[in-house]
């Protein structure tokens, strides 16, 4: 244990996703290490991530205005909707450079156990999104992890109901590279399930 502010600074990083007490020491050390300036650099865009970051009115992404880009972008496809967690998930999609649709940021995925049920989520919005705009497929791109599949299937509930929407999950499977001994039940089930012709 540091004495003092350095413990609180270590503590405070220690805090944040991803970092561990090893991490946090080393970047605590380093800001310390490091000059004013840069410093009074990181501290100005703290402030500004805080105040000058929102939320977009429409699929809830993060952005600088009150709609993202991607919803501004009128090339897009307004009839896809990709319903993904997090708006790293967008990033996510984003990165493979395959889908031209629109996006719906849920928020988080369902988990009764922590308390997050479907009022937390941005269902409701989604609800709305489907029944104002001209939607023909939505897209479910949750974790493949339990909360993920709860959320999945929530969704497929509400959804089929919409005359002439197609609901689609996310093909799942191995990764590239990996070896069929290592991977789970699970995973190699459902590649089995998602085989498709050659």
């Amino acid at each position: 244990m540091y004495e003092g502010v350095v413990q609180d600074l270590i503590d405070e990083l220690g805090r944040l996703p991803g970092v561990g007490p090893k991490s946090a020491q080393r970047i605590a050390f380093h800001l310390l290490a490091t000059e004013p300036a840069d410093i009074s650099r990181l501290q100005e865009i703290l402030g500004k991530v805080k105040e000058g970051v929102q939320f977009c009115e429409i699929c809830g992404n993060v952005s600088e205005q009150v709609q993202c880009r991607i919803c501004r972008d009128l090339r897009r496809d307004p009839g896809l909707i990709c319903v993904v967690e997090e708006p790293k998930d967008v990033l996510a999609v984003e990165r493979t450079r395959e889908f031209r649709g629109r996006y719906h940021v849920l928020g988080g995925s369902l988990d009764p156990l922590s308390g997050i049920g479907p009022d937390q989520l941005r269902m409701r919005q989604l609800l709305t999104r489907i029944g104002a705009e001209e939607v023909t497929e939505v897209i479910i791109a949750t974790d493949p992890n339990t909360e993920g599949e709860a959320t999945a299937t929530y969704l497929v509930r509400m959804l089929r109901d919409f005359p002439g929407l197609t609901v689609t999950r996310l093909a799942s499977g191995l990764p590239m590279g990996g070896d069929l001994e290592f991977a789970d039940e699970l995973t190699l089930g459902r590649a089995l399930s998602g085989r498709r012709t050659l």
